[in-house]
């Protein structure tokens, strides 16, 4: 049992939950995951985690109510308990001095990013950010990036805030005017797709963290298979993160639409 220590909304559907996990706080590296469980007979749900703190034992989860699960974590208040909360897992992003890294974000994928942007830039890189979002609401952890971040641009499909736009508009923008030796990505599939067929245009080494269905977190149950160079990967083990131009996007993007109608069905019958 994992007790909630604080709990911030950023919008409506979005929560930032800071959980005591002093073990996890302490092993864990940026790109890693925890699998949560809502009660005893909860589904197992995968999030990354955005920040840890050692002293405080406690790790800094981002949510969005997707489904029944992720609605039954989001409605717990501080002081309440999670059933199971079990990482870290997954492989770590490998992180060293390349020079200039392109960090893109989309909604609430900025939360993973957060520790990959932080972790670039104490290893000595220069860090541009770019944050995209559909409107001024859905912004995240905007002031967290700006700490790490030699500059940051948003991006929002309504022109609410920032600039009007898509991220890749913003990146196109960067990568005309300087040298950028890598790029990380992390949001939705249909995003990440677009991110890195721009970055494959330019010749730049892309990593994209995958979004994928997971289950059990081990490799087991084969449900965050992606096709990855031609070969199957499982999410849980071999990533999250890949090589984005070598990830098949649209079968992906194929799996992550085929559990909709039952979730749906799921949702309009839940109790939560």
């Amino acid at each position: 049992m994992n007790k909630i220590l604080s709990k911030t909304h950023f919008s409506e559907k979005v929560v930032q939950l800071e959980v005591e996990a002093p073990l996890i706080a302490k092993a864990r590296k940026p790109g890693n995951f925890v699998i949560v469980r809502v009660g005893e007979r909860g589904e197992r749900m995968p999030l990354t985690i955005s920040a840890a703190d050692i002293e405080r034992g406690s790790i800094t989860l981002v949510v969005q109510k997707m489904g029944v699960s992720s609605t039954k974590l989001c409605n717990l208040n501080v002081g309440d308990f999670i059933t199971d909360v079990v990482g870290p897992l997954g492989k770590p992003t490998h992180i060293e001095q390349v020079g200039t890294v392109l960090a893109c974000g989309g909604g609430v994928g900025v939360a993973p990013l957060l520790p990959i942007v932080q972790g670039f830039k104490e290893a000595g890189n220069r860090v541009i950010s770019v944050l995209a979002a559909r409107n001024k609401e859905l912004v995240i952890l905007e002031d967290k990036i700006r700490q790490y971040s030699d500059e940051v641009i948003v991006m929002t499909d309504d022109g609410s805030y920032g600039r009007k736009g898509l991220v890749t508009e913003g990146m196109e923008e960067i990568i005309k005017r300087e040298k950028i030796d890598m790029a990380v990505t992390i949001g939705p599939a249909i995003m990440m797709k677009f991110c890195a067929l721009l970055t494959r245009k330019y010749e730049i080494s892309t990593i994209a963290s995958l979004n994928a269905i997971m289950v059990d977190g081990t490799g087991m149950c084969g449900a965050c298979r992606v096709t990855v160079g031609g070969k199957t990967k499982f999410t849980c083990i071999d990533g999250p993160e890949f090589d984005a131009h070598q990830i098949d996007f649209d079968e992906m993007m194929l799996r992550l639409g085929g559990y909709k109608s039952i979730e749906t069905e799921r949702m309009k019958n839940a109790t939560l």
